[in-house]
């Protein structure tokens, strides 16, 4: 018989490690339920408007009479900027301290844009939304070293549209474009200039660069907090780099043009009070016809066009939502999805200029035809890469042929939410998990939010003339969360005419220095 000693301390052990897995896992669930509590951010309904909304000027521009160019200047450039009086902030601006001009261009102009790289570390300007051919896009293999200069041009060939610029340094778009580096490119036609939609810039019709922030004393926090695998979310947000901003109008119609210009989050807009819009663009230009919408969901890098109504003496805030279609509980909670924020205030004057209503028909999107398609090409996005490859600068991951349509499936299995960019073109949705597109999704678009368990099936065409064919530059296809991208989750890919063959190689696999 085993003695009664060796017995007795036997259950004490037992009882102490049953203590201590007791003990431990309720160490675990309350720790668990500290950082579930905490996750959630919202600043709906706080109030404290208090500064006037800043608009970016209109950059500067001439026409160089030996080229026929509209020639832009823009210098990026270290300062600080006071986003609370009195507190200046260390940040990076174009042609300032934070943010950039909007430049603005007719389609059918030759522009050239003469940059200068004023910042102690090498970065690029990419036009995001733009086409144009390889050697112009500012990807990565067009990086600017310090003191360095670079003059990309080319000929707009695209409708009226809300596109914008900012860095793509490859591993450093994060933290660039946090730091202040970004601002609006407007493209005008002569379509859009006939109809009578909100048109007056900075009065009726209105730039608003979401951003989400997070301030660590002076500074701009840069940090991921635990659990939050889609990169820095902020506990605040700011519209053209203004805190708490309000905008007083004067006119019964205004237009916003939605950028989000966040890194990692998502946002759902609408209204404080429920009313709706008039959804009239999307990311590459106008709808055929204005959807009425009350909520629109913008992940990083997309942009829309919406018309808000206003009553004389009246207030209303954009304020982003909670968002449903965001992902399990696990990452609305911890990424962002669960996440409130009154973005802007709308304060309507007491007398108000009469706006006409919104036309019925705007334009025919110039969209491509996926019966058109002569080939389809598979994307799997994962954090680990896209197709299970992460991004190399040297290799050339799909080549294309110039003139043709292709179809693009893209999905997401990998448990938290994603996006999709493609560089130089403007593509359709053609469904989401076999479905037609929401109407918001049906305009031209060059990113596509995609949700976790999403399929989404898009078609391309790559237009352009003879100068478009590159068999060694390439363009990206990426995650726009920029911490995934900067992870591995992009591409590249060439546009090639017929017969030809990608190279090897890209050029500069480090990135080129430019200092022409």
């Amino acid at each position: 018989m085993t003695p009664k000693p060796r017995r007795s301390r036997l259950r004490r052990v037992l009882v102490v490690l049953g203590s201590l897995t007791v003990v431990l896992a309720l160490a675990i669930g309350g720790g668990v339920l500290w950082l579930w509590s905490g996750a959630k951010v919202s600043t709906a309904g706080d109030g404290g408007f208090r500064n006037e909304l800043t608009v970016p000027p209109l950059a500067r521009s001439h026409v160089d009479e030996k080229t026929g160019r509209r020639v832009f200047d823009l210098r990026m450039q270290s300062g600080t900027t006071e986003f609370t009086s009195g507190v200046r902030t260390p940040t990076w601006g174009f042609n300032g301290s934070y943010l950039g001009p909007t430049l603005r261009a007719k389609r059918g102009e030759k522009v050239e844009v003469r940059i200068r790289n004023g910042l102690d570390e090498a970065s690029t300007v990419h036009w995001h939304g733009m086409h144009l051919p390889a050697r112009m896009d500012g990807g990565p293999h067009q990086m600017i070293a310090p003191g360095g200069r670079w003059a990309p041009h080319w000929t707009i060939d695209q409708p009226a549209a809300t596109l914008w610029y900012h860095p793509h340094p490859h591993g450093e778009t994060e933290q660039h474009v946090r730091r202040g580096l970004a601002g609006m490119f407007l493209v005008d036609d002569t379509r859009g200039a006939r109809l009578a939609l909100p048109k007056k810039y900075g009065v009726d019709d209105l730039p608003v660069i979401v951003q989400d922030v997070r301030f660590d004393g002076a500074k701009l926090d840069s940090g991921h907090k635990m659990m939050q695998n889609v990169g820095f979310l902020g506990d605040r947000t700011m519209v053209n780099g203004t805190l708490d901003p309000y905008k007083v109008v004067r006119d019964e119609r205004v237009r916003l043009r939605l950028l989000n210009a966040s890194t990692a989050r998502t946002y759902d807009f609408g209204f404080s009070d429920g009313r709706k819009f008039a959804l009239v663009g999307t990311d590459g230009g106008l709808l055929g016809r204005p959807a009425a919408l009350d909520r629109i969901q913008l992940s990083p890098g997309e942009r829309a066009e919406i018309v808000v109504r206003m009553r004389p003496g009246e207030r209303t805030v954009l304020r982003s939502f909670p968002q449903g279609d965001y992902g399990d509980a696990w990452q609305r909670r911890f990424n962002g999805g669960d996440d409130s924020f009154d973005v802007l205030q709308l304060r309507a004057a007491r007398t108000l200029r009469p706006s006409p209503g919104v036309p019925s028909r705007l334009a025919a999107p110039e969209l491509p035809d996926p019966a058109d398609a002569v080939r389809s090409r598979w994307f799997d996005l994962r954090m680990s890469g896209i197709n299970g490859r992460a991004m190399s600068m040297n290799r050339i991951d799909e080549t294309v042929t110039r003139g043709t349509t292709e179809v693009w499936t893209v999905h997401n299995g990998n448990g938290m939410p994603h996006n999709f960019h493609v560089h130089d073109v403007q593509f359709r949705v053609v469904s989401v998990n076999g479905k037609k597109p929401p109407v918001e999704l049906r305009g031209r678009k060059d990113t596509v939010f995609v949700p976790s368990g999403t399929t989404v099936r898009l078609a391309l065409r790559f237009d352009g003339g003879p100068e478009f064919a590159d068999p060694s530059t390439p363009y990206m296809f990426h995650c726009h969360l920029l911490y995934h991208e900067d992870g591995g989750m992009m591409g590249q890919f060439v546009v090639v005419d017929r017969g030809q063959r990608a190279a090897g190689t890209a050029p500069g696999g480090s990135g080129d220095h430019l200092h022409h």
